[in-house]
């Protein structure tokens, strides 16, 4: 049977243990803070999904004594990823690791070091941005290979959603200032929770052959008050290594939400979205007079279902973690473009990106490529 532990009991953590429970896999939840995991039994778990598991181990890491895992999955704040991660591959190598998104903070901190340990103990390094692996995304690919795009013109990608909604999957939270989301630097704020634009967006990229992101121009609203320090916009003008520009919108205020990426050929259209209505995804595709839709239902569970079922995929050798579009260096890629873009904002100046130069800020050069 497949073993997993998951790390933080938070609302993420509940998510992906229901998921792993679905499959019938053996699930130990860790968090340093027993009333976090008093509230997965007795509130989170229960209320989302009819009624707590018993099969589920509740732990502290102090008491937890079991053997290395298959999967060992990381929810807890960003600013305790890296060294979280690098404190379990060192002390024992699962086959796979899934760190949830944002990757890292700003400061790329020690990410050089933690993709060296990857390759080194051979375990598989996943990022959560789970968006690229929904039945909305497969098709839009597949439409895009199919050449019925033509030349690709643009590439637009937008994440715009007021958090209140994440308030109230947390209501132990009464704001931005009880957590990491209040603050930028700890991985908070537009541009860290709702990255999963700037990841989409290189998603779709990579499927045009269009490459990486190799340049960013960033406006950024700052906010500072009641003791946060946030970025409440996120707005971005990107150039990638083939040339094609575009932008990448992220913010924490706009309601109701709007997630969408738009491309643009000079033969037609695709365009992508979450949640286009209640529990649906939707994609477009075609060219003025002539436009197709594809709706995909789905819950909320099945976003975190997909992703599990990726890397059970993986787990079991059917399909290969070069190819996966969750791979740690795709999370990495994202934390690049993340970093250049403070670097931007308060520059005011572009800033290009060299991934010659490793995960570090030492990729990042204001003003001249």
């Amino acid at each position: 049977m497949t073993t997993v532990q998951v790390y933080g009991a938070g609302s993420i953590g509940n998510h992906l243990t229901h998921a792993c429970r679905a499959k019938g896999w053996d699930v130990t939840v860790v968090d340093q803070d027993p009333a976090a995991l008093g509230r997965m039994r007795n509130s989170i778990y229960p209320s989302r999904y009819g009624s707590w598991d018993e099969s589920i181990r509740l732990t502290t890491p102090d008491k937890l004594i079991e053997p290395t895992p298959h999967l060992v999955i990381l929810g807890t704040p960003p600013d305790t990823h890296v060294k979280l991660a690098l404190s379990i591959l060192e002390r024992g190598a699962p086959k796979a690791m899934l760190v949830e998104k944002p990757l890292c903070t700003p400061d790329l901190s020690q990410c050089d070091v933690l993709d060296v340990l990857a390759t080194r103990t051979g375990t598989h390094v996943l990022t959560g941005y789970n968006h690229t692996l929904v039945p909305a995304s497969v098709a839009a690919v597949k439409t895009i290979q199919s050449g019925a795009l033509g030349q690709p013109l643009t590439l637009v990608a937008e994440f715009r959603e007021y958090w209140g909604g994440i308030f109230s999957a947390h209501p132990w939270l009464s704001g931005p200032a009880d957590s990491y989301l209040g603050f930028w630097r700890r991985g908070g704020g537009a541009s860290g929770e709702h990255s999963h634009a700037m990841n989409i967006f290189q998603f779709f990229a990579f499927a045009l052959g269009a490459g990486r992101v190799t340049e960013v121009t960033a406006l950024l609203d700052y906010v500072e008050q009641d003791g946060c320090a946030y970025d409440r916009l996120c707005q971005l003008h990107v150039r990638t290594e083939s040339g094609l520009a575009g932008s990448i919108v992220q913010d924490v205020i706009t309601e109701p939400p709007q997630k969408r990426v738009r491309i643009q050929g000079d033969r037609g259209f695709v365009e992508w979205y979450v949640n286009y209505n209640k529990d649906e995804d939707r994609v477009l595709h075609g060219r003025a007079g002539h436009v197709e839709q594809i709706q995909f239902p789905k819950t909320r569970p099945d976003d975190f279902r997909h992703e599990i079922d990726h890397i059970e995929r993986l787990l079991s050798g059917l399909e290969t973690i070069r190819e996966s579009p969750i791979h740690l260096h795709r999370g990495l890629e994202t934390m690049l473009v993340l970093a250049a873009a403070h670097r931007s904002a308060a520059a005011k100046q572009p800033v290009y990106i060299d991934y010659g130069k490793g995960w570090t800020e030492k990729a990042l050069t204001v003003g001249h490529p």
